[in-house]
């Protein structure tokens, strides 16, 4: 059977049709192979990093001069004197990072990052299933159906790489959701093998017949068809996969979960396998109780010293392969915290956070402005009767702008509306 049999027929037709007559022979997995050569080498990347927990904005970003922050945070506001100040908003509002990040002022003082104030929407549910499942689909009124990246996966052109995108988590998350692209859940490059009881030449006999197997397509069985053919894409993934496991990068990751994930896409982007999108996040930021973000080993501290170590080693390792250039990294988590601490020296769920976006050609600074955390009824950069910090920028604005000027889709359709915003020009 020839290779040009094999491209006239997608995943995607097995999906929208239910069957198609034909047989794959061998050159199906070489194939695959050269498509994601194809559109591995150059492309631009895109890293999607999810704080899972609801990350307490006013501690990653704080108003060191407002003195309603310590008036109101009388155990956990971080003192002034050990902010690292990286200038004020457009009001003049000072603000200044958590004292371990002192990696990711790095990247700020060299203008690759951006921090985007008051990021959220209307009416935050403060809750973490529907909240995430909000940021995930971009929709405040219907937090169902396909994620936003899913969506545009959907309306690439076949065919589709089985590898187009990599979640580094074992759950595929609700934003990557596609109605036609099946996504790869690769936690651990090292485990991403055919699975086997047996050993040595039994293994490659093995894997070999699954193959014959797999590249038979029966014309009168659309369902073992659809098996067969996702089974063969997944065969054809192994290698490419086991590539990224010799990468040597040029930094010492963390070897925490989040650091290693890190390593994972960097390594996936050298050895330019076919990924475009990629999905890591780490989680603990629900800091109810003992947020302590002073202490070296508090739980607070710890959460930022594990985010700015492992974004320093992949920002790093990405600009000494050349890769920098080709790479934006967006950050987002379901909510901000309330303003006030409460009993257990801790926060609890608010609404507007912060958003931020890394890479080589991000514009960075500070866009939006801090709120003022005056408990007046009068303030209106405060709601719920002065508790939380009221959002300023639609969290959609900025999704807008990485659709339209980094993948260069058309947001509005994406996105279901016209969120762009002028002053959003980070990219």
């Amino acid at each position: 059977m020839e290779t040009g049999i094999v491209m006239r027929v997608t995943r995607r037709e097995f999906v929208r049709d239910g069957v198609a007559a034909f047989t794959v022979g061998f050159a199906a997995p070489s194939f695959l192979t050269d498509l994601a050569q194809a559109q591995g080498r150059g492309a631009r990347n895109l890293v999607v990093l999810y704080l899972g927990g609801g990350n307490d904005a006013l501690s990653t970003l704080i108003s060191y001069t407002d003195p309603f922050y310590y008036s109101r945070r009388p155990t956990i506001a971080v003192p002034a004197a050990n902010v690292l100040q990286i200038g004020a908003d457009k009001n003049g509002v000072a603000l200044g990072l958590h004292p371990q990040l002192t990696g990711l002022k790095t990247i700020f003082d060299e203008g690759k990052l951006a921090i985007v104030q008051r990021a959220g929407y209307q009416n935050s549910s403060r809750s973490h299933f529907q909240g995430t499942d909000i940021w995930s689909t971009a929709n405040p009124e219907s937090s169902q159906g396909p994620g936003w990246l899913g969506r545009y996966l959907d309306i690439l052109p076949d065919p589709v790489d089985p590898l187009i995108a990599w979640n580094t988590v074992r759950e595929v998350p609700h934003t990557l959701l596609s109605r036609t692209v099946s996504i790869a859940a690769i936690p651990s490059v090292a485990g991403y093998t055919f699975a086997s009881p047996n050993s040595g030449i039994e293994i490659t006999y093995e894997r070999n017949a699954a193959l014959r197997i797999a590249s038979h397509v029966p014309v009168d069985r659309p369902h073992l068809a659809l098996v067969n053919d996702t089974s063969l894409s997944a065969i054809a993934t192994l290698d490419r996969v086991a590539m990224v496991g010799t990468y040597q990068p040029t930094m010492t990751y963390p070897p925490d979960g989040f650091g290693q994930a890190l390593r994972a896409v960097a390594g996936a982007m050298a050895k330019g396998i076919g990924t475009q999108v990629f999905w890591v996040q780490t989680g603990g930021f629900d800091t109810h109780a003992s947020q302590n973000p002073n202490a070296i080993n508090g739980a607070y501290s710890v959460l930022m010293r594990t985010l700015n170590n492992g974004l320093l080693a992949f920002y790093r390792d990405l600009r000494n392969l050349g890769l920098l250039d080709d790479t934006l990294v967006i950050q987002f988590s379901e909510f901000g915290r309330r303003i006030g601490e409460n009993g257990s020296n801790g926060t609890d769920h608010g609404a507007a956070g912060i958003m931020m976006l890394l890479g080589g050609t991000v514009r960075g600074g500070l866009y939006g402005t801090a709120p003022s955390l005056n408990p007046s009824l009068q303030n209106p950069t405060l709601e719920n009767s002065g508790n939380d910090v009221r959002y300023e920028t639609d969290f959609r604005s900025v999704y807008a702008r990485v659709i339209d000027n980094w993948l260069g889709a058309d947001s509005v359709a994406l996105l279901g509306g016209d969120f762009k915003r002028p002053d959003m020009q980070f990219i």
